[in-house]
């Protein structure tokens, strides 16, 4: 009886998508992301071996140039298309957490299970995390930990001091707001040749990469040696968002299909 009327008010009164507003079709009440806007998340593919960043046409990818050696390599699910943003920011600020299981999803789907990794949600500062009333990330590695069956770590990694929002700030400006704000604990001592578990951070978002190499340099301070990333978005470079191009790479990637 429960489950009819639930069905009744689902036609009655569908969900509206995140991204468009459009009616959200299927027996999923809680999908709140309809198939049209799916369809139009773009899957990264390709670029640099290191990081996914589009290669330049000449020299190596300059994106990753001055990671620690540590970071070892970074992945993202989607790029940052108005569909993906829209995502993002309804589940960070709107605290829709279902769309951090859907973030997972993607990742899961796109970045091989790692074998053995401990998973480290990058965390928030405890006044955002006040405010928001969770960490985006922590979600995010929860839901991705049951997909990949992966141990979370949530206290290996923390905030030793608040920064101001990275949405507006240029590269280098992320990369100063960033440096020395994380602590990490130390690394137990390895059982055995090649036996390290490595480190995967968990965030929503890859921009400029600062956090990540920021987080990186904290967990390689304390023994920490093998260390990814990986996330639902990547952002596009910044040049080309600063002049509001679309680059053809992202238009010629095969739309990311998925199933309900």
């Amino acid at each position: 009886m429960i489950q009819a009327l639930r069905a009744l008010e689902r036609f009655l009164l569908p969900n509206a998508c995140v991204a468009c507003d459009g009616a959200v079709a299927g027996a999923d009440p809680d999908a709140v992301v309809c198939g049209i806007c799916r369809s139009r998340l773009r899957r990264v593919v390709g670029g640099c071996p290191r990081c996914q960043a589009p290669m330049p046409p000449v020299g190596p990818c300059r994106f990753c140039a001055e990671w620690p050696p540590e970071l070892t390599w970074a992945r993202s699910a989607v790029w940052l298309t108005d569909e993906a943003r829209e995502i993002v920011h309804h589940f960070k600020y709107q605290g829709l957490r279902a769309l951090g299981t859907l973030a997972a999803g993607y990742i899961a789907r796109t970045v091989g299970r790692p074998a053995g990794a401990l998973l480290v949600p990058v965390p928030l500062d405890r006044r955002r995390a006040r405010v928001r009333g969770f960490n985006q990330a922590q979600v995010i590695a929860d839901a991705l930990a049951a997909a990949w069956r992966l141990p979370v770590g949530a206290s290996v990694l923390w905030r030793a001091r608040a920064a101001v929002s990275q949405t507006a700030l240029a590269p280098q400006e992320r990369l100063q707001n960033v440096a020395a704000a994380f602590r990490a604990r130390p690394a137990p001592p390895p059982r055995g040749e090649g036996a390290e578990s490595p480190i995967i951070l968990v965030d929503d978002v890859v921009t400029t990469g600062a956090t990540a190499r920021a987080a990186a340099s904290a967990l390689g301070s304390q023994g920490w040696r093998r260390i990814g990333v990986v996330s639902f978005a990547r952002a596009l470079p910044f040049a080309l968002r600063a002049t509001a191009e679309q680059p053809s790479f992202i238009h010629s990637t095969r739309a990311y299909r998925t199933t309900r």
